[in-house]
């Protein structure tokens, strides 16, 4: 059995690569993109943010609570946003994918559907994961549509869960996916992504 990170997982368009300094220069290029940061838990735009975004994140990779990835373009080798397992418990075989995002520029292609599909592959076939979640807030309506069609369940909602950094009060909105369910969610990926590069330009 595997570790869940940290760990290279390559797919067709993109590769995920353990954030590292070197992926700064990259992640600050996009970070000043409209509209990334509205449900965040903290502005990358802001001077020094992504230094310390690095640097939070070796910091838990070093505990063994979070694997933190820059999405990089197979092609192209650029980097296209980020993503990570949080929360991960070993000996509970669960852990959550979350603190996702991207440059404006790959929204609504093939980038988060097969980043999600390497990131639950490898938990749940390498790793031996029982159940993944994902949360996002309650007002981020299309967070929770794009969580939906990934295939996971909505288990409830956490109130007053978290602060937001205009002190408002966040009610937190949890999904999951559990082994079980896992060949169902798999299939459904691959199908959308097949979809997806189908209608590519220059495709079909």
């Amino acid at each position: 059995m595997r570790s869940l990170g940290p760990v290279v997982l390559e797919g067709a368009s993109v590769r995920l690569e353990p954030l590292r300094a070197r992926h700064r220069d990259g992640l600050r290029a996009i970070a000043s993109g409209p509209g990334l940061w509205d449900w965040m838990p903290a502005d990358l735009s802001l001077p020094g943010a992504v230094e310390a975004f690095i640097g939070e994140a070796l910091a838990a990779e070093d505990r063994g609570a979070e694997y933190a990835f820059a999405v990089v373009d197979q092609a192209s080798g650029a980097v296209l946003g980020s993503t990570r397992y949080l929360d991960v418990a070993a000996a509970h075989r669960g852990a959550e994918i979350g603190w996702t995002w991207y440059a404006p520029a790959v929204w609504g292609t093939a980038v988060n559907p097969e980043a999600k599909l390497l990131l639950l592959t490898h938990a749940f076939e390498a790793w031996g994961a029982i159940r993944i979640c994902l949360k996002t807030d309650h007002r981020n309506l299309h967070s929770q549509a794009a969580i939906r069609k990934l295939g996971a369940q909505h288990e409830g909602t956490l109130r007053s869960h978290r602060i937001r950094r205009d002190g408002t009060f966040r009610d937190t909105v949890m999904f999951s996916i559990v082994d079980r369910e896992w060949p169902a969610v798999r299939s459904a990926l691959q199908a959308r992504l097949q979809a997806l590069r189908a209608a590519e330009p220059g495709q079909g």
